[in-house]
């Protein structure tokens, strides 16, 4: 086992351990399948929630991005600033919503793991329990073609280690299951499998049964896990891309071409991998299916509460602006006219001020209320009759 194996067997454990517990709860493959995806996007829901609120942020800002496209088509690098500016002055991450898109694939690639290699894998059981079942397999006398790798009519063996094909592991358990159950009760930890679900082999590929079509329940069910896979990741993925920024310009074709390959490269791989697989697949798409549909109506109705309250509080800030403003002009305006008060004040003062010195005099020439009775040559008695 290489780096990569062996970080890859690791990475293996707590997926094994998880979906050996719904196994062993249920005796269903399917259905602790179905329930280990279940768990898988429980566990991940709080990073898919932040990744969702982004896209739905980004998508409501679809219509100012592509003002400013339109605005800026011809010139590429102030359109790029004026984005940028805008996603800072939004408080957006465009690229906070990409790293959890790409969770799900070492899962898709672990679980494969799993499924390909229940002894060591799923089981979790050394390459020497391989060695000890396949050679009591072969020396039981049973079919051992589809098990271990075959040339000029004899098993291929390298380093003491007997090849076993793609499949060769499950093969090996259906075969120990099936025809010698009391082998695997002899091996601490030996899991006899059950891969039947609705009536369908989940360990088989669907390709070898439309190699060999029958018109059969089992046989249409088989094929339709493939097409189910591919459909419900398609519905996925249209309702998905509704929710996010309508890409312009190139990016617009090539995210719709992504948008019908993936489906169809998950019909190619769910027909050419075990059909447990697919039933993963297909869980895996309706749960997101379902999850996508609550979590965007309640992030859109939650975002618009948000812009309300935003918008209410600029509102808000401006008529306080205004009421400031007007406090402001008021109080200027009561600050002059308590200027020209004063003034009218001070300058009444000084008139009166100048009026006084006008008309104040001596005692001396006063008489009464005539303050000029008297002059030099007065004489009180000047006008008297002298007899």
């Amino acid at each position: 086992m290489g780096f990569f194996g062996t970080i890859g067997y690791y990475i293996c454990i707590p997926f094994a351990a998880l979906l050996r517990l719904f196994y062993n709860l249920t005796g269903s493959y399917g259905i602790a399948i179905i329930l280990f995806t279940l768990v898988i996007k429980l566990i991940l829901l709080p990073f898919q929630m932040k990744s969702k609120k982004s896209m739905i942020r980004m998508s409501r800002m679809n219509g100012k991005i592509q003002e400013i496209q339109k605005k800026y088509a011809n010139n590429q690098a102030k359109l790029n600033e004026e984005i940028q500016k805008f996603y800072a002055e939004e408080g957006v991450n465009p690229m906070s919503g990409c790293l959890w898109s790409f969770i799900p694939l070492p899962i898709l690639l672990a679980l494969y793991s799993i499924i390909r290699q229940p002894i060591t894998h799923f089981m979790m059981l050394s390459q020497e329990v391989v060695q000890k079942m396949v050679t009591a397999v072969t020396a039981a006398g049973a079919d051992m073609s589809a098990i271990v790798q075959m040339k000029d009519g004899a098993a291929v063996v390298k380093d003491g280690i007997t090849q076993l094909t793609a499949y060769g592991q499950i093969n090996l358990v259906k075969t120990v299951s099936s025809t010698l159950p009391e082998l695997g009760n002899s091996v601490d930890g030996w899991i006899n499998m059950n891969y039947d679900f609705l009536g369908l082999d989940l360990s088989a590929t669907p390709w070898s049964v439309v190699a060999n079509f029958a018109l059969t329940g089992a046989v249409i069910g088989m094929i339709l896990i493939p097409i189910l896979a591919g459909g419900s990741q398609l519905l996925f993925s249209r309702i998905t891309m509704k929710q996010q920024p309508t890409p312009e310009g190139p990016g617009a074709g090539s995210t719709k071409t992504m948008m019908y390959m993936m489906p169809l490269m998950s019909v190619y791989f769910a027909f050419m991998m075990p059909a447990a697989l697919g039933v993963y697949w297909i869980a895996q798409s309706v749960i997101s299916l379902v999850q996508e549909m609550i979590l965007g109506k309640f992030y859109n109705q939650k975002l618009e509460a948000e812009e309300t309250a935003r918008f209410e509080a600029r509102q808000a800030d401006r008529q306080k602006r205004i009421e400031e403003g007007r406090r402001q002009q008021e109080k200027i305006r009561q600050e002059s006219e308590t200027k020209m008060t004063l003034k009218e004040k001070q300058r009444a003062a000084q008139e009166a001020k100048a009026n006084k010195k006008k008309i104040s005099t001596s005692e001396a020439g006063r008489v009464g209320e005539r303050p000029y009775a008297r002059g030099r040559s007065y004489k009180a008695d000047r006008y008297d009759s002298e007899q």
